[in-house]
């Protein structure tokens, strides 16, 4: 039997998808529409009951529930709120799941442990020591060294996942809202921010790779990256969201320079830096270690990406 957190997110809605119903036992704060069996469960509520007694019939616990990355939180304290529901209410449940004798705990991380950004073609590795610099990031890579610790303790098999932007049906945020702008055949000013790389993993490939560590031996104790296995520059991405709408590329050559200046007038700096700058990821890792390479091509999860099927 397989519990799930995180259902009703984007990632886990592909999940439970590709899940047989019958396997699965749910855990969130909302009832899910489909028929699977469902428990409460409110990752930042640490004193609810004591879940242990409906964790027993589990095998492998898939905890995609997160308290998710915040552009421009104005919280008074975004590190607490960040930790009390991705670091704390991790090993509240992480501990549950080691108490009831849940063989594998699967953590869907963030690449942004890692850091922020990559530089001279280098790519991040998942041997990096972790470098996270914002409060998410942080309660992120925090959650990461508690489980592993506690799996040395208590012998369960800890398998973290760490992604950069996953995008496909449904996808929303800054990926949504240029595919949209694009779609329109308004013209884009990313033509010349063609030598970055960024690496990208559609919400198919995530999902092909989790469901390979539900079961895969050599997948237990370890930290891997995923990725598409095709890093795109700007200028790339802009093209192939024309391409699959069957829109003309109408992008314009204003120079990377003039958005770093932008950037720093207007206080944007951040948001330049991602735009132009790479976030490259090795995957030799994970495709050497569980021999497995992503089943699913980038123009395949762009064409999905087009289409709004699922509801929020």
């Amino acid at each position: 039997m397989i519990g799930i957190t995180g259902y009703s997110g984007f990632v886990g809605r592909h999940l439970l998808a590709e899940l047989d119903e019958s396997e699965c036992l749910l855990f969130g704060r909302k009832s899910p529409e489909s028929e699977h069996k469902y428990y409460g469960f409110d990752l930042t509520n640490h004193n609810q009951a004591d879940l242990t007694h409906l964790l027993l019939p589990i095998t492998v616990i898939i905890h995609c529930a997160a308290r998710v990355h915040v552009m421009n939180d104005a919280s008074v304290d975004p590190l607490a709120l960040f930790r009390a529901a991705n670091t704390e209410g991790t090993l509240n449940l992480a501990r549950q799941s080691a108490k009831a004798g849940v063989k594998r705990f699967i953590f869907l991380s963030s690449i942004k442990v890692n850091g922020e950004a990559t530089c001279n073609h280098l790519a991040f590795k998942s041997s990096d020591v972790p470098a996270p610099q914002d409060p998410y990031s942080v309660s992120k890579a925090e959650a990461e060294q508690q489980l592993m610790d506690l799996g040395a303790q208590t012998g369960m098999e800890i398998v973290i996942i760490r992604s950069p932007l996953v995008y496909g049906e449904g996808v929303k945020a800054n990926f949504s809202s240029l595919m949209t702008f694009i779609g329109k055949g308004f013209p884009t000013p990313f033509r010349s921010i063609n030598t970055n790389e960024r690496s990208l993993v559609s919400v198919y490939n995530l999902v092909d790779l989790i469901r390979v560590c539900i079961g895969h031996a050599n997948a237990a104790n370890q930290i891997f990256l995923v990725s598409d296995d095709n890093d795109l520059s700007t200028a790339d991405i802009v093209s192939l969201m024309s391409k699959v709408q069957g829109k003309i590329n109408v992008s314009l050559p204003v120079p990377a320079c003039c958005f770093k200046l932008a950037g720093k007038i207007f206080g944007k700096t951040d948001k330049v830096d991602r735009l132009t700058g790479s976030l490259k990821l090795d995957i030799e890792h994970t495709k050497c270690t569980l021999a497995w390479v992503p089943p699913y091509t980038v123009e395949h999860g762009f064409k999905l990406a087009v289409k709004n099927k699922f509801k929020c």
